[in-house]
């Protein structure tokens, strides 16, 4: 049995400067913190008295003979790269639901290659799991995505990451006192607001202004955070700016109950927030102590998440690889 446990992410600034469309030709930047909420991805060797040969569990439960006729595409294309593989079970396990923002799926995809490593009896670098990672989704599934949610997976921490033009990246780490880290973990919040069942598009290139504006963000974000003496409220004074922007990169603008229950902590007290998703998922806002319980109430309808910022990034928790006997 080999079980990778790998965390999900909130991003701060910069999210969709990250995509190759953005970053090839501007650059871009992308401020984010992994969070103590996880996916658990399991592997072991399948006893030989069953009649399939791969089990793998996630929403769905796939009794399968072939590699092939696996519908889970990360699991299909990460076991292919495996060697004389013998009968495999996986099993997937989310703290936070798929879908929502949070890079769950970058998540899945550094969790998934973090067990093969290690089945084949291989450690991976963070670097590595990341760079895998942004191959499988990019070049092999050939998906529509950014890079960040597979950095901060595989890195875990607080991150400022740099994304070049001709497609490199390079990722900062943020260093900062226990104090100041208590304090930016206790005006954080984080409520789920449920998802959109539309599957509504953000304009990153018809509007490049504001996502240069977004973008720029990360830089003070990183400034703010690091100097002792700066008020993390102005974290929250930009949160409440970017969301105005962000909006305006969203066909049909956010949704109205989601406009509601933002303006409602806003009056309980909320300095600014966030959406974590592009309609929906989770919102995320930055209160000062005293005023927590006002906006606590002010959103009881909604499931209120505790996070805590800066998780270790995947890694691998147990480590009991099966002897077997390899196909002839």
């Amino acid at each position: 049995m080999i079980i990778s446990r790998t965390p999900y992410r909130v991003s701060l600034f910069g999210e969709g400067s990250d995509a190759p469309a953005w970053s090839s030709a501007h650059g871009g930047a992308v401020l984010g913190f992994a969070i103590n909420k996880y996916s658990m991805i399991s592997l072991r060797v399948l006893p030989p008295f069953f009649d399939y040969r791969y089990r793998v569990v996630w929403s769905k439960v796939e009794l399968v003979q072939e590699l092939a006729q696996i519908q889970h595409p990360v699991v299909r294309e990460v076991l292919l790269t495996i060697p004389r593989l013998p009968g495999l079970e996986i099993h997937h396990d989310g703290d936070l639901p798929a879908g929502s923002g949070l890079g769950s799926g970058g998540s899945f995809m550094v969790g998934m290659l973090n067990v093969a490593h290690a089945f084949q009896g291989t450690m991976a670098s963070h670097r590595q799991l990341a760079l895998d990672a942004i191959h499988l989704g990019l070049n092999v599934l050939r998906e529509e995505c950014g890079r960040q949610d597979q950095i901060l997976a595989a890195y875990g921490g607080v991150q400022h990451m740099i994304f070049d033009r001709d497609g490199s990246f390079h990722v900062e780490p943020l260093y900062f006192s226990r104090g100041r880290r208590e304090s930016l973990q206790a005006g954080l919040m984080m409520f789920f607001v449920g998802h959109e069942t539309t599957n509504p598009t953000e304009g990153w290139l018809e509007k490049d202004e504001v996502q240069h504006q977004l973008a720029a963000m990360t830089q003070q974000g990183v400034e703010i955070i690091q100097n002792d003496d700066r008020s993390l409220n102005e974290l929250g004074e930009m949160l409440h700016h970017s969301w105005s922007l962000k909006r305006s990169l969203v066909q049909g603008g956010y949704p109205e109950r989601v406009e509601e229950i933002y303006q409602s902590a806003r009056k309980a007290g909320a300095v600014g927030g966030k959406l974590t998703g592009v309609r929906g998922g989770f919102l995320l806002l930055w209160v000062n102590a005293h005023k927590r319980d006002k906006v606590r109430q002010a959103l009881a309808d909604l499931v209120e998440v505790s996070v805590e910022i800066g998780s270790a990034g995947s890694k691998i928790v147990v480590y009991e690889p099966d002897d077997y006997r390899e196909p002839c």
